[in-house]
């Protein structure tokens, strides 16, 4: 049994093998057959798991490490956490406070989940202190941001290794696979650029600089473009990929600090999360204008679309809640305890 399963039953086990809880301890009751939308909680170290049809939480997975970035699997079997031992250190601690806290890297890797049953089924190497991450199309390969290490890493999934650790900047945060499944993009906060890898080798292809401290970023649904947050100037750079060149910086609203970024699968909008400000910003990619906003929890961060993107998903760190907005109306429809600081949201199929 790996150490995520020993977590997680120690914590949670009530008859057998049974590691999913619902928020009062219980063993998890099936979910509605729709979708669901999973939630990393940082400080709490678990998984929030909430039915998109009734947009209630249907269990809580214990996984014992920091959990940040979070995805779905393409056919929807597995979700990937990303866990690490590193501490947290908010942006008013001192760098040289951060260092004196404990680390134990012990805790770092990628915890695989079972969709059905929400069992911790491994931990997966992901290089050191894993942040963000995405998978290939074909569900063989993760790609990791390292972001205390400067490097992304490419894990094999057939074989839990890393087959490839490349430089990709300072601080490394979001990671987009480009649609084509050819080559992977990741942002690197302290130095403002994107770097584009090759997707098996890890090649570096091309060096963006954008705006400064990229957070997160995501591609139009044919790939043509890429849309990366800059926390710190209060923009959306827009990349044209084939040249690799910044087309346009967007200025969001005043008091936006842009974080998570999501793109609507008709293309037509990009939604981003305002950190700081509050509230989800939202950006017509025909003119590259801001066409509206809504008014969400406590700082937040992670962001996912339904895949008819007709509700978004925001986690709200502070508040420990994931608002819920109707795209259409742009009206928060729902609000859902969740964790302790709500970091990640993905979204992905109810297992049949």
């Amino acid at each position: 049994m790996s150490t995520g399963r020993r977590r997680a039953g120690v914590l949670c086990a009530v008859i057998g093998a049974v590691t999913a809880c619902d928020r009062r301890g219980e063993p998890a009751s099936a979910a509605p057959a729709a979708g669901l939308a999973y939630v990393t909680n940082e400080v709490s170290q678990d998984l929030t798991v909430i039915a998109t049809a009734s947009d209630s939480v249907v269990a809580t997975v214990p996984l014992g490490a920091r959990a940040r970035g979070v995805k779905v699997s393409p056919d929807g079997r597995f979700v990937y956490v990303a866990l690490s031992g590193s501490p947290r250190c908010p942006p008013t601690m001192p760098d040289e406070e951060c260092a004196k806290l404990p680390t134990d890297k012990s805790k770092d890797g990628i915890a695989e989940i079972d969709a059905a049953t929400h069992e911790v089924i491994r931990i997966l190497p992901g290089g050191s202190d894993p942040e963000q991450f995405d998978v290939s199309a074909d569900g063989s390969w993760l790609y990791v941001a390292n972001e205390d290490a400067g490097v992304a890493s490419i894990v094999d999934l057939r074989s839990a290794q890393i087959t490839v650790t490349v430089p990709v900047g300072t601080e490394p945060e979001g990671v987009a696979v480009r649609p084509d499944g050819r080559a992977v993009y990741v942002t690197a906060e302290t130095d403002h650029v994107v770097t584009a890898l090759d997707a098996r080798t890890g090649r570096e292809l091309a060096r963006v600089t954008v705006g400064r401290r990229p957070r997160d970023l995501a591609f139009a649904p044919d790939g043509s473009r890429l849309y990366v947050s800059a926390e710190v100037d209060g923009t959306v750079s827009v990349i044209e990929v084939p040249e690799h060149r910044v087309s346009s910086d967007i200025t969001l609203p005043p008091g936006f600090r842009p974080m998570g970024v999501e793109v609507s699968p008709d293309g037509k909008r990009v939604y981003v999360a305002g950190g700081r400000g509050g509230s989800v910003a939202v950006i017509d990619a025909g003119t590259n204008t801001i066409v509206g906003s809504v008014k969400v929890g406590t700082r937040p961060w992670g962001i996912a679309l339904t895949p008819d993107g007709k509700k978004l998903y925001a986690a709200n760190g502070p508040s420990n809640d994931v608002s819920v907005v109707d795209t259409e109306t742009l009206r928060v429809i729902a609000t859902i305890p969740a964790g302790k600081s709500p970091w990640g949201v993905a979204i992905g199929p109810a297992p049949r």
